[in-house]
């Protein structure tokens, strides 16, 4: 496992910087098992960071992605003022407050400090997966209706936050240079783990996050692709090899009835181009919209990231929402061939991928664990380039 150099190299300027940044490590350890404490902590850790910065006379820095963030945020708040419920869907706006994340991570782990994160981030997320193990193998946590979740309020979740920890840990084994042992050491309990939520979205998510990673490591790696997924269905249970099946039957349920939300997401943009039904709406707005063809007779989301906030939030906040996927992307693409740091940028891209593979079928990025785990990941490659630091 590698050294946590949380000040090797880079030491706190005060106080109150030291204040911040073990809080952002609590957040760091505690975002994948609860999320109340990780959010008081991100209180503590801004308020310190704030006055930190104040007492210096420093401006705001951030990298580029974080700025369409911004943008997304005013239009979010927009979207609340014209919503069917403007008092609700300004509650629900509290989670953009997340955001201020990306500012936290870029400034208190810089330089070495963030490969430390990484590293923070395998190992709660080997010991949640390990939890979820544990579920399905004492606890009945083994079908459909009742699936590991580790310590989180629900399976799509914990096998979101699964599904990032592993690219994170592909991308340590192919471009790092330390720490790569301990990523093949918990890789496997984190693809058990992730096998056994049954989360279809999630499997597609790894598998296209991780095509990523061998592709931009040497496409030959791919071939390795289908013999592990082979294998996988080889030897897993027959729950799960009906699982995967089921990803290309037509006829099944889930199936159907996402295909109905877009069908309805898609009327709900006609009626709503500009502002959408509004922040936490669309659940309200649902059974006004639902197709003939649909399974449930409501939904809290439409499953599909693009739909979801064209809908909720309108069509100029899904046009910032694609600014801010190709920023961060052309950012990590730049930084992987430039950077000493590629395991980390290489991390980020693989986990931006498997967001918007597994994002067509889920809501994903209105997840605040995952959003708080994909935000923080995508940071590090740009904090660790704003001081010298350990190679990757």
């Amino acid at each position: 496992m590698t050294t946590l150099t949380l000040t090797a190299g880079v030491p706190p300027r005060d106080r109150l910087e030291t204040v911040g940044l073990w809080s952002l490590i609590g957040i760091v350890a505690t975002m994948q098992l609860s999320i109340a404490a990780a959010q008081v902590l991100l209180t503590i850790a801004s308020l310190a960071w704030l006055f930190s910065h104040l007492s210096r006379g420093e401006r705001l820095q951030a990298p580029p992605l974080f700025w369409p963030l911004v943008v997304y945020a005013a239009l979010t708040l927009v979207s609340a003022g014209f919503s069917i419920d403007p008092e609700a869907s300004f509650v629900d706006s509290k989670q953009l407050v997340l955001f201020m994340l990306v500012p936290l991570t870029y400034d208190l782990a810089r330089g070495a400090r963030a490969h430390s994160v990484v590293s923070i981030i395998l190992t709660i997320g080997a010991a949640s997966a390990f939890y979820g193990i544990v579920q399905y193998a004492l606890l009945n946590f083994d079908g459909l209706g009742r699936r590991p979740q580790g310590t989180l309020s629900h399976w799509m979740t914990y096998s979101g936050t699964l599904m990032l920890v592993i690219c994170a840990a592909t991308a340590r084994l192919l471009y790092g240079t330390s720490g790569r042992l301990w990523a093949a050491f918990v890789m496997p309990a984190l693809l058990v783990a992730l096998s056994l939520t049954l989360t279809r979205g999630a499997w597609v998510g790894v598998a296209v996050g991780v095509a990523v990673l061998f592709l931009s490591k040497d496409f030959r790696l791919l071939a390795l692709l289908p013999v592990v997924i082979v294998i996988g269905i080889v030897l897993a249970p027959p729950t799960l090899t009906q699982r995967v099946y089921s990803i290309f039957d037509r006829n099944d349920v889930t199936s159907r009835d996402r295909v109905a939300m877009l069908h309805a997401g898609l009327a709900m943009v006609q009626d709503y181009p500009l502002t959408g039904v509004g922040p936490n709406q669309v659940e309200r707005a649902y059974p006004r919209y639902r197709v003939a063809e649909a399974v449930k007779p409501t939904n809290p989301h439409l499953h599909n990231v693009p739909m979801q906030i064209a809908a909720e939030r309108g069509l100029p906040a899904l046009a910032v929402w694609i600014w801010f996927v190709v920023a961060t992307v052309a950012g990590l693409l730049r930084l992987l061939k430039t950077s000493r740091h590629k395991s980390l940028a290489a991390a980020a891209l693989g986990c931006m991928a498997a967001m918007l593979a597994a994002g067509l079928t889920e809501y994903n990025f209105g997840d605040s664990e995952f959003l708080m785990l994909l935000l923080v990941i995508v940071t590090l490659p740009f904090a660790a380039n704003r001081d010298g630091g350990l190679p990757s």
